[in-house]
């Protein structure tokens, strides 16, 4: 049975070599030629098994396979990844997690790591520059198992330190690796490859550690289907003579030219016409390619290709393309369904936009796991009306998560007007970081509010010989046993009986004080008393609490003692009003 190249996608941490990598597999330098040197598109590449048979000759022998090559995706970025879906799952089949050996796992390594596990995409680990390693001897595109054989002791050393602090760096993330030719069962390990994209060190290893794994865990996934066309929209693109085209990746069946396609959009599914399909020559690729582009009139899956339609209009990154024989086509609706973003909602919650639906399901996983309530999302920049309707709700909720968005003018205009906070990044699990660091800010905040609004639960002690004026008002020493006391607060005894109120706080040095909380021993005015008669020595005093106040303090988090010295206050209060704060 005929099976067709897997699809594989390259993931990592900003400069970790993702692009470097594969213009090594492909003998280009598209790297260079990106703003920064920076990957700013997606781009797809097919590697053809005689390729991979010539890269691998030392260590394959006669060995053949039937997988007929590999098709890789270099994204701008993990996220990208998101918007990569075939059935609403991981349009690759496999993955390459890049990752620094000097550097080890940084943000966007966490990332990818989450996005992984979240499609269940299988993937290995390309460690790489290992030729920055101290003493290295470097020769262009040996297997790494050769490689290592001519490094010195020492070379050696620092090279498995440096391995074996990455491995504990991914066990702390819950990824089990090992190096791959110590691995016995590939599917209870991720293996880890050493290569130097740079020389070509360890591709070999990496290219036969992956057409492997597809040969023997993948091959019933691969099995070509025969049939309309399936695949999934890379980018969106105006391109001079050609007009409006859509990168995109064909994992299913057959296109060809002329043929009806229904494409995914924001709205309805969009149903144009093929004009052209556009292919890049093997070891080429879409973005950036070195020769003319293939003029072909029929394509089988898997493949990277560009085609120009007669329209695009609404057309977003991670649609689905499908061939169609009109416009009442059941796959039409097999779209429609696919497109349509099924996250769960509430009543109070925050607002989440990003990029592509993608990665706004994966922005709605992140914020699920750590227990963040939705109430509202959407694809696209932060616009006036999500800052308005993000104003409803209590504050906790006053917020707007952006995944790789910008914000409107209309938009900022409206924040400078609401209680809104707007958080963005290119990080999914930082952005949700982010909001919980905020959110812990603000709630402390929020308490910290209600403890000077509200008069709050505390208990005192009159100290033994420390009663500096008997009235008008009486000065007194006192130990604050919980909770803690501010001016203008009243105080009771036991029995519920008004014991004055607090004009000042003093220090020993006798420096005012904003207040005094528990295990300080500081000196109080209190108005209204006189020492002898309604309070002393020893007397144990609570702040007064007004019912209203009460209620508010039991929605702020309290200590053990401060639980106690309300209980206490509850309690004297409740002897002359059976029902008070009930």
């Amino acid at each position: 049975m005929a099976i067709r190249q897997p699809v594989v996608s390259v993931l990592g941490h900003v400069d970790h070599g993702k692009t470097k990598l594969l213009d090594r597999i492909r003998g280009t330098a598209v790297g260079d030629r990106e703003a920064g040197a920076i990957t700013q598109h997606i781009g797809a590449t097919e590697v053809p098994i005689g390729r991979i048979y010539e890269m691998c000759g030392s260590i394959i022998g006669s060995k053949k396979f039937t997988v007929p090559g590999l098709l890789f995706i270099d994204t701008p970025g993990h996220q990208a990844f998101t918007s990569l879906r075939a059935r609403g799952g991981s349009l690759a089949d496999l993955a390459v997690l890049v990752i620094d050996i000097r550097e080890g796992l940084m943000p966007q390594t966490i990332e990818s790591i989450h996005i992984l596990r979240q499609y269940k995409t299988p993937f290995v680990i390309a460690l790489n520059k290992v030729d920055t390693i101290e003493g290295w001897n470097s020769t262009a595109d040996r297997p790494f198992v050769l490689s290592e054989k001519d490094q010195q002791a020492h070379t050696k050393e620092v090279f498995e330190q440096h391995m074996y602090e990455i491995i504990s760096q991914l066990s702390g993330n819950g990824v089990f690796a090992d190096r791959y030719d110590r691995i016995d069962d590939f599917t209870k390990a991720v293996a880890l490859i050493p290569i130097s994209a740079k020389t070509g060190e360890g591709v070999p290893d990496l290219m036969l550690m992956l057409i492997g794994l597809a040969q023997r865990f993948l091959e019933t996934r691969l099995t070509k289907e025969e049939g309309p066309g399936k695949g999934t929209v890379l980018e969106v693109k105006e391109v001079k003579g050609l007009g409006q085209t859509l990168d995109m990746i064909l994992y299913s069946g057959t296109l060809k030219t002329g043929a009806t396609v229904a494409i995914g959009t924001r709205g309805a599914p969009l149903v144009t016409r093929i004009k052209a399909i556009l292919k890049p020559k093997p070891l080429d690729e879409i973005r950036d390619p070195r020769d003319r582009f293939d003029n072909v009139k029929e394509l089988h899956a898997a493949a990277g290709v560009k085609i120009a339609v007669q329209d695009a209009t609404g057309v977003i990154a991670g649609a689905p393309i499908r061939v169609v024989k009109n416009a009442k086509d059941p796959s039409i609706q097999e779209i429609t369904e696919e497109t349509s973003i099924k996250i769960e909602t509430e009543e109070k919650g925050i607002t989440i936009k990003a990029d592509a639906i993608g990665s706004l399901e994966a922005l709605a996983y992140e914020a699920k796991a750590a227990g963040i309530p939705i109430r509202k999302y959407g694809i696209g920049e932060i616009t006036r009306r999500d800052v308005l309707e993000s104003s409803y709700g209590n504050d906790t909720h006053h917020v707007i998560l952006g995944f790789n968005v910008s914000t409107s003018k209309d938009a900022e205009a409206e924040i400078a007007t609401h209680s809104i906070k707007v958080m963005t990044n290119n990080i999914v699990y930082a952005l949700i970081d982010d909001y919980k660091l905020w959110l812990d800010e603000s709630t402390r905040q929020n308490e910290s509010d209600k403890r000077v609004e509200f008069a709050f639960p505390a208990k005192i002690t009159i100290l033994p010989d420390h009663i500096f004026r008997v009235n008008k008002p009486a000065v007194v020493g006192v130990r604050v046993l919980a909770g803690r006391i501010r001016v203008g607060e009243n105080l009771i005894d036991r029995e519920g009986k008004d014991c004055g109120t607090i004009k000042s706080v003093r220090d020993d040095d006798g420096n005012v004080l904003k207040e005094g909380v528990q295990g300080d021993e500081v000196s109080v005015a209190i108005e209204g008393v006189t020492v002898g008669r309604q309070i002393n020595e020893n007397d144990v005093l609570y702040v007064d609490m007004i019912e209203s106040g009460y209620k508010e303090v039991q929605k702020v988090e309290l200590t053990d003692d401060e639980k106690l010295a309300l209980s206490d206050t509850v309690a004297i209060k409740r002897r002359t009003e059976p029902f008070w704060g009930m």
